[in-house]
């Protein structure tokens, strides 16, 4: 059977170049970079090479830059980490209502816990915050903004580098007025393929990102932290990473988050190729299957994303038929995957349930392929034709 992997945006398969990078430090250079000895010392250096590769992507120093287990380890530190160091009493967080669900449960925790108080700005119906709805969130003792770079279920971009130039503005105003500083935060995990992500340009304190979503292994993620922001670890151990993330160093997954990295900007040569045969998908099943819905903005939105309702039928029913046919997509995003509740995302939009459980997602990557396409494309059309006639539309 044909096999078609069209749910990128969940996982990437490890490229090949990342894994021989990092075979090394599983058995030959496989010391502990905490140790003094040779060994450790020699597995230090791949700590180090990687870092100055995760550093020079993002033009930012290497002391900025923290290694983690993934971004909902980046993205809880970031969250908690700012509320525990900051002196504001009852501190008040903003966010969007269509972040990835650590993001959300994190503010979520923190408030219910009644830590400090949280404000979730809406979306318009395309998934785009409003940057001066941010800016009407704020208040006095805001501490944090976190607004996700590109959305994983519908890929739409959100206006980062805008949001930041107003909170720029806002914290020297604020600085004036002997006022904390707002921290701004992008979870940036689906923008890294494709997107720039200078920090200085976007305007962001913190930014996080995932391994396994550019072709590096899972269980390896980046933070991040602007010189000067006031952050405190969320758990106890060692002094690693600057004393922001105990725990013993994951050598083979940061030297493949490096090597991935650092293939980035090779890969983006393939972005055009990829969008193109995105575009060709959207276009083919807008014309070919009738009462579709392209769910997101059709401008803004990132290039290997496609986001679609099919009015009549059951977004898992037609998953499992395409993937009895070799196909993988997704219903939404991978963490969410197993519940029967409408997205939040495109509830948050406006989408009315039927219609967003009518919904699936399609992410290409670097080794999708025109045929990869029009076998999908045949194979949909005749899939909804069977659901709709099963359900009497």
């Amino acid at each position: 059977m044909k096999k078609i992997y069209l749910d990128y945006a969940a996982t990437t398969p490890v490229d090949k170049k990342v894994l021989e990078e990092m075979l090394p430090y599983f058995s030959d250079k496989f010391g502990n970079p905490s140790s003094i000895h040779q060994f450790g010392q020699e597995a230090m250096e791949g700590v180090d090479k990687a870092r100055s590769q995760v550093a020079d992507f993002l033009h930012c120093n290497t002391s900025e830059i923290i290694f983690t287990s993934g971004a909902t380890e980046s993205n809880n530190l970031t969250i908690k980490g700012v509320i525990k160091a900051t002196l504001v009493k009852n501190p008040h967080i903003i966010t969007s209502a269509i972040e990835h669900h650590c993001v959300l449960n994190a503010c979520q925790t923190v408030q219910k816990d009644k830590i400090t108080e949280a404000s979730f700005v809406k979306v318009n119906r395309d998934g785009i915050v409003n940057p001066e709805d941010i800016r009407n969130a704020i208040k006095e003792n805001t501490v944090l903004v976190s607004v996700m770079y590109g959305n994983n279920e519908v890929g739409t971009i959100q206006p980062i580098a805008e949001i930041g130039k107003i909170i720029k503005d806002i914290n020297s105003k604020r600085e004036k007025q002997k006022l904390p500083k707002i921290y701004f935060h992008t979870d940036a995990v689906q923008a890294i393929n494709y997107l720039d992500c200078d920090v200085e340009k976007l305007g962001v304190d913190f930014l996080s990102l995932s391994g396994h979503k550019i072709y590096a292994p899972k269980g390896i993620g980046v933070l991040y932290v602007k010189r000067g922001a006031k952050i405190k670890s969320i758990q106890q151990g060692g002094e690693q990473e600057y004393n922001l993330r105990a725990g013993t160093h994951n050598v083979p997954g940061i030297v493949g988050i490096g090597k991935a990295i650092s293939m980035v900007l090779e890969n983006r040569e393939k972005i055009d190729e990829v969008k193109k045969l995105r575009d060709y998908l959207m276009e083919e099943i807008l014309k070919e299957i009738p009462n579709s819905r392209l769910n997101g903005s059709r401008e803004f939105r990132l290039p290997h994303n496609a986001n679609f309702s099919f009015q009549g039928v059951e977004g898992e029913s037609l998953l499992m038929m395409l993937d009895q046919e070799g196909i993988a997509i997704s219903t939404g995003s991978a963490c969410s995957s197993s519940s029967l509740a409408p997205s939040h995302v495109l509830s948050a939009m406006g989408i009315p349930p039927e219609i967003a459980h009518a919904s699936i997602r399609f992410t290409l990557g670097k080794e999708t392929t025109k045929d990869d396409i029009d076998f999908t494309l045949k194979v949909l059309v005749e899939k909804i034709k069977r659901l709709r006639e099963i359900s009497g539309m």
